[in-house]
């Protein structure tokens, strides 16, 4: 049976893939974008809806569908203003999981990162560490978290350190070998592969997938 799935994070680098692919899938039926402002897609399957992030629940009637897939995140750089920030990278996502939860959608994706861990000294890891425990315990039947290491693509927004990462990691990649081997750079496109993927399995449980294991599965 088709899917119905709520996307956020579209206009992002791996939620633009995945709305690319997503409309392109047989497999999926309607597509519920959640948008600060328009995309202006013209696919007959999307529908947009404006929202204000801030009042999620005002919105909880239309959040209904089979799958949630949360493409949300910033960077400081983006997003100096740290009560802001905390609010994209945690409590956006976790407040569209509850709503989820709470109307019936059996699956939620989470694109989180490479060493998340609430405990982490790390400001960013210690926030996605911190989501991934919250959404943990909201019992989701079917959970899915994606760790993904340094994305390469093409963003919207210039990034000059990241660019310069990128291009570090093109000539080290093949150099990291072993236990090493984890942190190599992954492409967007193949992160949003994955997570269409693995949305159309039938299965229930929480799932970590690390860098190297979304590699593996695309």
């Amino acid at each position: 049976m088709p899917h119905q799935v709520i996307l956020v994070g579209a206009s992002g680098l791996i939620g633009s893939h995945l709305l690319t692919q997503l409309i392109e899938s047989v497999e999926i039926s309607r597509i519920l974008l959640l948008l600060r402002k328009p995309l202006h897609i013209s696919a007959h399957k999307v529908q947009e809806l404006i929202v204000n992030f801030d009042e999620l629940e005002h919105y909880s009637s239309d959040i209904k569908g089979d799958v949630i897939f949360s493409c949300l995140g910033t960077t400081k750089a983006a997003t100096p203003d740290s009560d802001l920030y905390r609010k994209i990278d945690l409590e956006y996502p976790l407040k569209l999981a509850e709503i989820g939860t709470r109307n019936g959608v059996s699956q939620f994706h989470l694109v989180s990162s490479l060493g998340a861990n609430a405990l982490a000294s790390n400001a960013y890891l210690k926030l996605k560490g911190e989501l991934e425990n919250e959404l943990k315990n909201l019992s989701i039947s079917s959970l899915h978290i994606y760790q993904p290491s340094l994305l390469t693509g093409n963003r919207k927004e210039s990034r000059l350190g990241e660019k310069f990462a990128i291009s570090v990691f093109k000539l080290i990649n093949p150099l990291l070998i072993g236990p090493f081997k984890k942190y190599r750079s992954i492409e967007a496109e193949t992160v949003a592969r994955v997570m269409l993927n693995q949305s159309l399995k039938d299965l229930k449980g929480t799932f970590i997938y690390p860098s190297i294991k979304i590699q593996k599965l695309a």
